[in-house]
């Protein structure tokens, strides 16, 4: 009986996923990812090409999942930011993919701009109709939105650490922090503010 593809294509993404959090790009290993998925090595580029094919097919993905497991909505940034943070945390993973595809492979894709793009657009919306601070670009508040939440991952470990590290009670500070940010810099003038 054949082996199933569609479970050979999902481990191969999986272990992909690992090496390249792991290694970057220019560390990475087919033969550990293969190794790591319980496949044969040919069926990598069978499937995804090259290595830097396989890269953009993992951050693409990775991108996806993101965009699923953290509902978006203009009318809730502060809500998205505390998730996307939240997503994050328990992701560290994706956190270093994103910054091995900053600084190995800063060209972007259409696929990758596709996911932002309807974000975009619901940013534009919400400035129209005014539950969204206007003033900004759509594009511009998108950024300046998740810039906040990438700041944590982002800092300097001895900073973080003048705010007592990662324990349990500056995670959740940290998270109220982030909400009031965002709810400062997305609230419309006159909107329900503090």
């Amino acid at each position: 009986m054949p082996s199933d593809s569609t479970d050979t294509k999902r481990r191969l993404l999986a272990a992909a996923l690992d090496e390249f959090a792991e290694h970057g790009l220019a560390g990475a290993r087919v033969d550990r990812i293969a190794e790591r998925a319980r496949a044969n090595k040919r069926l990598i580029y069978a499937y995804y090409g090259n290595k830097e094919q396989l890269f953009d097919t993992v951050m693409v993905h990775s991108l996806g999942v993101l965009a699923d497991a953290v509902p978006f909505t203009a009318a809730d940034l502060p809500g998205y930011a505390v998730g996307l943070f939240d997503h994050m945390m328990l992701h560290p993973d994706r956190v270093r993919l994103t910054m091995w595809k900053l600084l190995e492979r800063p060209a972007v894709s259409v696929q990758e701009i596709e996911v932002y793009r309807p974000k975009v657009v619901d940013v534009a919306a919400g400035q129209e109709n005014r539950t969204v601070a206007g003033g900004i670009a759509p594009v511009d508040m998108l950024i300046l939105v998740i810039g906040l939440v990438a700041s944590w991952f982002t800092a300097s470990p001895s900073l973080q650490a003048l705010g007592d590290g990662s324990t349990p009670e500056r995670l959740a500070a940290y998270r109220t922090s982030l909400r009031l940010s965002v709810e400062r810099i997305t609230r419309p003038p006159g909107g329900d503010g503090r």
